[in-house]
């Protein structure tokens, strides 16, 4: 039998519907908001296992979206899903490189992928930045080797990926690194995953 909800309340109902599901499982209270709204969004109660937080990774993506730091994406998808109001008022960006016809050339010319490139771009970017990766193993290959050769300080990566190729492998990297991360390990993932985390780090701001 359908419930009657209004539309104002479909979230706070789908919360609370989560939350029932989740039972007796008992969340890290700073992680909840971050492991809840990625399940609003995929409907996969897996990711209670598979989202890894490095120590404070949460308080510290907050710290840095406060101070108005900027997200970098690797698809158009993540950046569109992204609460770019809220971000605005405490003086952040979107980027997003993908498509830029430059970068396309660069990564023909030099025989690597776009996400490569795009990454490289954004270690060039005057200010700190979120990483938000949630379609290409190669931007977080990228972002460890960036960050090895001092050329890249992210704030906070959010590693998702979703895939086959070096997916496993990629997120490994990040998780081993010393860097503020929140990795969704195995394949799963995906950019509404990404913006997801994004969003849920900005909603605790502005409630």
């Amino acid at each position: 039998m359908l419930e009657t909800v209004k539309p104002a309340d479909i979230e706070r109902r789908s919360f609370e519907i989560i939350t029932e599901l989740l039972g007796d499982t008992v969340l890290d209270p700073v992680q909840e908001p971050v492991i809840k709204r990625v399940i609003h969004t995929t409907a996969d109660f897996s990711y209670v296992e598979n989202l890894v937080f490095s120590d404070h990774a949460v308080e510290k993506g907050i710290e840095a979206l406060k101070s108005g730091c900027d997200i970098v994406t690797d698809t158009q998808m993540a950046k569109a899903g992204i609460n770019k109001t809220i971000l605005g008022r405490l003086g952040g960006h979107v980027h997003c490189f993908m498509a830029d016809p430059d970068v396309a050339a660069e990564a023909k010319q030099r025989g690597v992928t776009r996400a490569m490139v795009s990454m490289e771009r954004a270690a060039k970017l005057d200010k700190p930045c979120l990483f938000a990766i949630g379609n290409a193993p190669t931007a977080l290959v990228s972002i460890h080797e960036l960050m090895g050769e001092e050329k890249l300080h992210p704030a906070l990566v959010i590693g998702v990926p979703v895939g086959f190729v070096n997916v496993v492998e990629s997120k490994e990297l990040i998780l081993g690194d010393p860097v503020p991360c929140i990795v969704a390990r195995g394949r799963k993932g995906g950019s509404n995953v990404a913006a997801a985390i994004c969003n849920a780090l900005l909603y605790q701001i502005a409630r």
